[in-house]
């Protein structure tokens, strides 16, 4: 696989991963199996200053497929990672201007789909699969993610 560093380290706000913990998880990219934390430890040079660490932490998927959908499909031999993208903030947010409310969308290329390696469990994936009805044999979508596919 490729770990592309991108043109530059992007500023990012985090959240703590737990309230003892000055842990912050500044991505938790669910599609490509990648988290980025980063908290500040004692510097090996001087140690009473505190220096900011970055961890990157990459879970490569066995077995998975080039088309996740399609179980048939060759196995997947190149894992592409592009910090600049895993960063990119595409959530939109509420912003004020001239006392009129707009939805304004912090990150660029949000609309390039992001290809994924794994089952995001917030989307819905479906695969046809042959069903024999009445003698005949048809091609139904079954859920290959059925929590994400149907309401409770």
């Amino acid at each position: 696989f490729v770990l592309d560093s991108g043109i530059a380290y992007p500023v990012l706000a985090g959240y703590p991963v737990s309230p003892n913990n000055e842990e912050y998880v500044l991505v938790n990219n669910k599609c490509q199996c990648v988290t980025v934390t980063s908290k500040f430890v004692p510097s090996k040079e001087n140690p009473d200053e505190e220096v900011l660490e970055r961890n990157i932490r990459i879970i490569v998927p066995l077995k998975a497929r080039e088309n996740i959908s399609d179980p048939l499909s060759p196995l997947r031999t190149t894992f592409v990672y592009r910090l600049s993208e895993l960063c990119k903030n595409c959530e939109p947010r509420e912003i004020e201007l001239g006392g009129a409310i707009h939805q304004a969308q912090q990150g660029n290329s949000c609309e390039e789909p992001q290809t994924c390696y794994t089952y995001d469990r917030n989307q819905c994936y479906s695969s046809p699969v042959p069903l024999l009805y009445h003698g005949e044999v048809r091609q139904v979508p079954a859920a290959l993610t059925p929590a994400s596919c149907f309401a409770e």
